[in-house]
């Protein structure tokens, strides 16, 4: 038995992230090799995770994958780390519906065997911390919460009181706490985050929050209650299929860097050999490519540097006019419209490849999950095909849906969304392929026909 567990908050802004990066680092500082999960379809902690383990991190849901599917990702990414760490999204039962565990952390504990470490803000509380705890414990029996730790104290002699109404109401152990300012918020979770990883930049905030992690946290005793039965691979999906080698250029930087790892992996699975290059360094689509693979990203907060890139420009901008088979997702799309208009309000042109512009917004445009259903001539999801995925943006599109993409169901409305032209489908919404790999066949399949 190798250890796994899953960090779960009562709520979102419990401090998951910060005493999940603590724990990776402090681990690692020890000598261990940690692999990251992340429940849900977010892409930003993930990449904090990455940045932490030098192992790419997971994303894991139980919505948009079947529960085989997510007990073979975990299975596969852990088979060589020591430990395994899944982080929760937001409380520990929240997910698609109020009135059940589907899509939440609770039911990713339950399918990947993980017992839970949970994450309370003891700031002005005593007592009451122990009914907090106890009304997770009894809300679904079945959730195996093995210890607590507690972020925001005032002081040591706070987490005596708290550590010892806890578990003598609820019979588990308090292993660890954080005090209110013991470590600095994390660096901006959206503009400017990737860059700085990548540069190696956050090391330093890294290695301060694993200090600080095992001066509070018994990690010793966390080791010890985190124990998991190694899962089987009861999917078959990502076995590697005897099939001709495709080429497919995937644009992978800062700009551009929002990617399920399953999904590239699905595709290596299916036979393609994946060429990345970078749009905001200048560089062209590769020569072999027969297909492209344009992901989500900060294309905004680059959007000058990009508009000034003429070589990768025109080299994009010919292989799709020239029908290369290309998936622009989120980032993506806003790549291949017009135009950006920044907050500011500045108008920066883009591809010019869809008519309109994205307009960014200061509020969330759109974010949920979504059943996506395919429309004819689209060559990765037919009309009769369907697949989920997930939608999050700051921007609006203003111009003409002509030939929509696909058309995306959500919990209020059902709509035509993205633009579909030739060999082109682009919209704000990103597939996981996993929810349905015929995509990526269909998807390899015109690109060996348009060869």
């Amino acid at each position: 038995m190798n250890n796994r567990f899953v960090l779960a908050g009562t709520g979102s802004g419990v401090g998951k992230t910060t005493i999940t990066i603590g724990i990776m680092r402090a681990l690692m500082v020890r000598g261990f090799s940690v692999q990251g999960f992340k429940c849900g379809p977010d892409y930003i902690d993930p990449s904090y995770h990455t940045a932490v383990t030098n192992r790419p991190s997971r994303n894991i849901d139980s919505w948009m994958l079947s529960h085989e599917v997510v007990q073979t990702i975990v299975s596969r990414a852990s088979k060589d780390a020591d430990v395994s760490i899944v982080e929760g999204v937001m409380g520990l039962y929240d997910g698609k519906s109020p009135l059940t565990d589907t899509g939440s952390t609770a039911e990713i504990s339950l399918i990947t065997k993980s017992p839970v470490i949970l994450i309370v803000n003891a700031a002005s509380m005593a007592r009451s911390v122990a009914a907090i705890v106890k009304g997770f414990q009894v809300l679904n029996k079945d959730i195996q919460i093995v210890g607590v730790i507690a972020n925001q104290l005032g002081s040591k002699g706070h987490f005596d009181i708290v550590k010892a109404a806890i578990e003598q109401e609820c019979g588990v152990p308090v292993i660890g706490y954080l005090l209110k300012g013991a470590v600095e918020p994390l660096p901006s979770r959206h503009l400017g985050l990737v860059p700085a990883i990548e540069r190696g930049e956050l090391d330093h905030y890294f290695d301060a929050l694993a200090r600080k992690v095992e001066e509070t946290v018994d990690l010793d005793q966390l080791l010890a209650i985190t124990k998991a039965e190694e899962l089987p691979e009861a999917s078959p999906i990502f076995e590697k299929k005897k099939m001709d080698e495709v080429h497919l250029a995937v644009a992978r930087d800062a700009a551009f860097n929002f990617y399920y790892e399953e999904n590239l992996e699905l595709l290596e699975a299916a036979g393609a050999v994946l060429h990345y290059f970078s749009p905001l360094a200048n560089e062209a689509v590769p020569e072999e490519a027969q297909g492209l693979y344009i992901g989500g990203g900060f294309p905004e907060e680059f959007a000058e540097q990009l508009a000034s890139n003429t070589a990768a420009n025109d080299s994009i901008r010919d292989a799709i006019q020239n029908g290369l088979p290309t998936l622009a997702e989120c980032g993506g799309f806003m790549y291949c419209t017009e135009a950006i208009v920044t907050r500011s309000g500045k108008r920066v042109p883009m591809l010019g490849l869809i008519q309109g512009e994205v307009v960014m917004q200061d509020k969330l445009a759109a974010l949920g999950y979504r059943e996506i259903t395919g429309t004819t001539g689209n060559f990765l999801i037919g009309k009769e095909e369907e697949a989920k995925g997930h939608e999050f943006h700051y921007s609006t599109f203003e111009g003409t849906h002509a030939s929509p993409a696909y058309f995306t169901k959500s919990r209020f409305r059902t709509q035509a969304e993205g633009y579909l032209h030739g060999n082109l489908v682009a919209g704000y919404t990103h597939f996981h392929f996993a929810s349905n790999p015929k995509l990526i066949e269909n998807w390899l399949e015109a690109c060996k026909e348009g060869c």
